[in-house]
């Protein structure tokens, strides 16, 4: 009992606070984002991409949920660099990880153009392309890759510690949300290509939790 008081009453390491973020970054930004998804108006799940949500004039909830996101993912980037130094991965994974935080504020800074009939108001079809857009697209193609280059960087680290269901996991996850996201920037607009890029970014979400929560046991 008095080993367990002692235990319990341990103070949690600063590492395990910044992987702790990055447990509730996917969380956070799901939540966020599907709220307004399911009642803001005209807003529909198989056509429109969620950067969409950051216009019209409740654009700011939105936005503030880019950059809540990121900078939770930034300090999970932080602790991931402590939790895995030394080793494989322990340079590149974090880089990739934050890099990946900082493209959401970028997302943040340059919303997506208005298109396809939201926000409410906005004629159908693609719409005007803005430098705003363009530079929305951008940051957010890049983010994406590192998000998958990471996956593959920590599916490297568990392979060389014998974790092969982590490994795969990350795998596999990386292939997943690669394929989404090169279908969404070939078809957008297209139910099939949207549906599967939320499917895609949720999977994404998932593994950024469970591995902070998995790194954090040991930080």
């Amino acid at each position: 009992m008095a080993q367990l008081a002692q235990t319990s009453s341990r103070p949690i390491s600063r590492p395990r606070l910044l992987l702790g973020c990055g447990i509730l970054a996917g969380p956070l930004y799901v939540t966020v984002a599907l709220a307004q998804a399911l009642t803001r108006e005209d807003f529909d799940l198989a056509r429109h991409p969620w950067s969409f949500l950051a216009n019209g004039d409740l654009g700011w909830i939105q936005t503030l949920n880019f950059v809540l996101t990121a900078l939770a993912t930034i300090a999970a980037a932080a602790g991931m660099r402590h939790a895995l130094a030394p080793g494989r991965g322990a340079r590149w994974a974090p880089v990739l990880v934050g890099a990946f935080g900082a493209s959401m504020i970028g997302a943040a800074l340059f919303p997506a153009d208005p298109a396809m009939g939201f926000p409410a108001g906005t004629p159908e079809g693609p719409g005007a392309i803005t430098l705003s857009g363009t530079l929305h697209m951008a940051v957010g193609g890049v983010g994406f890759l590192c998000a998958v280059a990471a996956c593959y960087v920590l599916a490297s680290r568990y392979a060389r510690d014998g974790r092969k269901g982590w490994a795969w996991y990350s795998r596999v996850t990386g292939t997943l949300f690669l394929g989404s996201f090169a279908g969404i920037a070939s078809g957008g607009g297209i139910t099939w290509f949207n549906l599967a890029f939320v499917v895609g970014i949720l999977a994404l979400w998932s593994w950024m939790s469970l591995v902070s929560l998995d790194l954090s046991r040991s930080a």
